[in-house]
């Protein structure tokens, strides 16, 4: 990524920034409703096994920061004498990504002892170092390779392995291995609404490395001398084989985004190459770009704009108003109470709400855009 934790290639795929602009943006849209009682199901996470287009959108940003990990260190990868800096730069990076999601999940009570350790900045950050490391080190099959072993790795774990303290090996929210680790290494400092497990757990940061290494074969295929129409073919075919494998393999692992199952893995991934093929024919070969700007402009700031929607709430309800019937409450539910509840179902005033939170982000970073202002970490 520019935003998306390395640095910009000269050689930039505008298809690129505009499909991560459209995850970032669906990111916020899903993360913030008006109301988490009244949510349209599409927008909601699957409550366990199954995946909702709204359980696409993590795994299409890490198979995004593998793309983009390939036009950033292609020219380092082929100059060993640089590795030792270039393997410095990414540790940097990682840690001030893992620090800004740490400070994210703190604030704005700086409540260190209930502070929850995973997240989703914390698990880019890892996937970003090791899959960068990786591709720097070893070659398109080695690649291949460690990706089928940790997937069937994480298959093995989780199936076969008897769980400490509970027995049987289960795929169950707080008694499978994974939840087992978390709760054993982390206790205290995850996710607030299980305590006890978290959707971006240890173990499951494993098979997530995964996603990002699809990236990374999607983004050396596409800088690969192949014509445009071979690389659509190509990224269409990789991500229907992938996503096809996804479905054969939930038969027996289901798909599972708070797992982060094996299946999930190459179904969301096989997904991402066919949305990415999708975009690149129409924005960079066919060059329909018109209607691209506002998502490039998310996309060349993504991880700016992702903190000021993990700030933004806080700081809005830390402005305390007077509602209907004289009941104090944050500026933000002031103004769904205002602007929307009183006029639309639940259902779309809760839509709506999130889609005004969308477009107050998007003031910021269009501005930024405008100004060819890209903050890099």
């Amino acid at each position: 990524m520019t935003q998306n934790m390395v640095q910009a290639a000269p050689a930039r795929l505008l298809s690129l920034d505009v499909f991560r602009g459209i995850t970032v943006a669906a990111m916020i849209l899903v993360n913030n409703p008006g109301d988490w009682g009244h949510i349209y199901a599409p927008l909601q996470h699957a409550h366990w096994d199954g995946c909702t287009p709204t359980d696409l959108v993590f795994p299409f940003f890490l198979f995004m920061v593998g793309v983009s990990i390939v036009y950033a260190l292609s020219n380092k990868k082929a100059d060993p004498a640089t590795h030792s800096k270039t393997i410095f730069r990414v540790l940097k990076r990682s840690l001030i990504i893992f620090g800004i999601g740490i400070f994210l999940a703190l604030f704005p009570d700086f409540d260190f002892a209930n502070l929850r350790i995973p997240g989703v900045l914390q698990r880019i950050a890892v996937v970003f170092f090791f899959s960068s490391i990786i591709f720097l080190k070893t070659s398109t099959r080695v690649q291949l390779f460690l990706m089928a072993f940790i997937l069937l790795l994480y298959w093995a774990l989780m199936t076969l392995v008897p769980v400490p303290g509970i027995g049987e090996p289960n795929l169950e929210p707080s008694t499978n291995l994974g939840a087992w680790l978390d709760n054993k290494l982390l206790p205290g400092h995850l996710w607030a609404s299980s305590k006890i497990w978290d959707p971006e757990g240890i173990l499951s940061t494993l098979p997530a490395i995964v996603t990002g290494l699809s990236g990374v074969l999607a983004g050396k295929w596409l800088r690969s001398p192949a014509d445009a129409a071979h690389k659509t073919a190509g990224l269409l075919l990789y991500g229907n084989l992938s996503m096809l494998g996804g479905l054969i393999w939930n038969l027996a692992f289901p798909i599972n985004k708070a797992l982060w199952t094996s299946s999930y893995v190459l179904y969301t991934a096989g997904l991402a190459a066919i949305g990415l093929g999708i975009c690149y024919w129409f924005i960079d070969v066919k060059e329909y770009k018109a209607w691209t700007k506002p998502f490039a402009a998310f996309g060349m700031n993504a991880i700016t704009v992702y903190v000021i929607a993990g700030l933004l709430p806080s700081i809005l309800n830390m402005i305390q108003l007077t509602g209907p019937g004289g009941t104090p409450m944050g500026l933000r539910r002031y103004i769904n109470e205002l602007l929307f509840i009183p006029y639309f179902n639940p259902e779309n005033a809760s839509l709506l709400a999130a889609l005004l939170f969308v477009f107050i982000c998007f003031i910021p970073i269009w501005i930024m855009y405008q100004r060819r202002i890209i903050i890099k970490v």
